[in-house]
C-alpha cells in the first residue's frame, strides 16, 4: 500500500484532473443540497460546521445556503494561529461575501469577534476515502483532533467519486466518518 504522502499526491492530482474536466454548467449542479439520508440524521436546529472549499475540493456553499434556508445555524473553522487547534465560529449568512478574515493557513475564516460554537454536525473535507467511511485529509490532523474531542458530532465527508479507494494506510488517530457524500451516492458506515 502507498504511504500517505504519495497517496495524497496521487489523489490530489486525480481530483484536480477530474474537476478540471467538468464543464462549469455540470460543476454548478453538483452538491446542491444534502441528501435526505444526511438530513434525517440531523436535529431540526442542529448547528452545521462546514469548510470553505479551496482548489478542487468538493464545494460546500450550496449546502451552506440550503442549511441556512432550513433554519440551521452555521459555523466555519477558525484558527488563532498555525499552532492552535481548530475551533468553529459562527457564520451568520452564507449569502454575504463580507465578514471574513484570512486565517493563518491562508484560507478565509470567520472574524475573531464571531461567537465560538461547537457544531452538532460537521461537513469534512478529504483527499481520499473508502466505502467504509475511512478518510485521509490534508495531513495536519485538524479534523481528526476535533472529532476525537467531539465524538458526538455527526461527521459527513464530501468528495468526488474519483476519490474513492479500496483501502487507506490508516493510523490510530485517524477518525472514521459517519457518512461520505459524492455526486452519485452516499456511503454510510455500519454503526
Amino acid at each position: 500500500m502507498e504511504d500517505k504522502s504519495a497517496l495524497r499526491k496521487r489523489l490530489r492530482s486525480l481530483r484536480q484532473d477530474h474537476v478540471s474536466a467538468l464543464p462549469d454548467s455540470m460543476r454548478a449542479l453538483m452538491f446542491r443540497r444534502p441528501p435526505s439520508s444526511a438530513v434525517a440524521r440531523l436535529g431540526e436546529q442542529a448547528t452545521i460546521g462546514l469548510y470553505s472549499a479551496v482548489s478542487a475540493e468538493a464545494p460546500t456553499l450550496a449546502y451552506a445556503r440550503w442549511f441556512h434556508e432550513n433554519g440551521h445555524p452555521l459555523a466555519l473553522p477558525w484558527f488563532a494561529d498555525r499552532a492552535a487547534g481548530m475551533t468553529f465560529r459562527t457564520w451568520p449568512d452564507p449569502y454575504d461575501d463580507e465578514g471574513f478574515e484570512t486565517g493563518p493557513f491562508g484560507h478565509i475564516q470567520p472574524r475573531s469577534e464571531n461567537a465560538p460554537v461547537v457544531p452538532d454536525a460537521v461537513i469534512v473535507p478529504l483527499i481520499g476515502f473508502t466505502a467504509q467511511c475511512d478518510r485521509i485529509g490534508q495531513g495536519m490532523g485538524h479534523y481528526d483532533r476535533w472529532l476525537a474531542t467531539n465524538p458526538d458530532a455527526l461527521a459527513i465527508g464530501l468528495a468526488w467519486d474519483c476519490q474513492l479507494v479500496d483501502a487507506l494506510p490508516l493510523e490510530p488517530h485517524d477518525r472514521k466518518l459517519h457518512m461520505i457524500v459524492t455526486p452519485t451516492r452516499a456511503y454510510e458506515r455500519d454503526t
